[in-house]
C-alpha cells in the first residue's frame, strides 16, 4: 500500500507530467507505426516472406505500444478526474485510437494467417489507420490545450502528423471505392492490394 501511495505521489505520476507523456507518446507512436508500415510495404514489393514477427511488424508493434502507454497514462488521468474539457476529449481520443490499433493489429495477424500477403487495402489496415488518426487528433487537442507550456514546440509537428494520417486514410478509402483506378502505376507499389479487392 505504501508503494502505491509513493508511486502516485511521485513526480512521474503528477498530472502535468502524465499529460506531457501522453501528448508526446501519442505523436511519436503513430509516426513510428506509419514509418514501419512503409517499410512493410517495401518488403511486400520485394516479395519478402510475410510473418507476424517480421522486423517491420516489430517496429509497428513498438509504435502501437507507445500509443498504448499514452492511453494507459490517459486512463490514470481520467480516473483521477484531474483533466476536463478539450484536454479530456483529447485523452479519450488517444485511448480510443490505441484500442482500435491493438484490435486491428490482432486482426492483421489473423488476416495474414488466413489470406497470406495482403496489400494496402485490407479489412485490418483501414481500422488501424483510423486508430492512428484518432490518436494523433487526440495529441493535437492535448497539445493545443498546453500551448502555453514547453509542449507548444510539438504542436506544429503534431498537426502535420494528423493531417498526413487523415489524408492517407482518405486516399485508401478512395481506392476502396474507386475500383477502376486501383491498379494505376502509382498504386503498383501496393499491387497485392489489387488482387484482394
Amino acid at each position: 500500500m505504501k508503494l502505491i501511495t509513493r508511486l502516485s505521489n511521485s513526480t512521474l505520476a503528477k498530472s502535468t507530467t502524465l499529460v506531457s507523456f501522453v501528448s508526446i507518446l501519442a505523436v511519436i507512436g503513430p509516426i513510428i507505426v506509419v514509418s514501419a508500415g512503409f517499410w512493410d510495404a517495401i518488403s511486400h514489393l520485394q516479395k519478402e516472406p510475410e510473418f507476424f514477427w517480421s522486423p517491420s511488424h516489430m517496429v509497428v508493434y513498438f509504435g502501437v505500444s507507445l500509443t498504448s502507454c499514452a492511453a494507459i497514462m490517459g486512463c490514470m488521468l481520467i480516473f483521477r478526474k484531474s483533466i476536463h474539457g478539450s484536454l479530456k476529449t483529447g485523452v479519450k481520443l488517444v485511448i480510443a485510437g490505441s484500442i482500435i490499433q491493438i484490435i486491428s493489429g490482432f486482426g492483421d495477424s489473423i488476416s495474414h494467417d488466413v489470406f497470406g500477403l495482403d496489400g494496402l487495402i485490407s479489412w485490418s489496415h483501414q481500422p488501424l489507420e483510423f486508430g492512428l488518426v484518432l490518436a494523433s487528433l487526440g495529441a493535437v487537442l492535448i497539445l493545443k490545450n498546453r500551448e502555453h507550456t514547453k509542449l507548444k514546440t510539438f504542436l506544429p509537428f503534431s498537426i502535420m502528423a494528423f493531417l498526413f494520417f487523415a489524408t492517407w486514410l482518405i486516399f485508401n478509402l478512395v481506392l476502396v471505392f474507386g475500383h477502376t483506378i486501383q491498379c494505376i502505376q502509382i498504386y503498383e507499389i501496393f499491387s497485392s492490394g489489387c488482387s484482394i479487392l
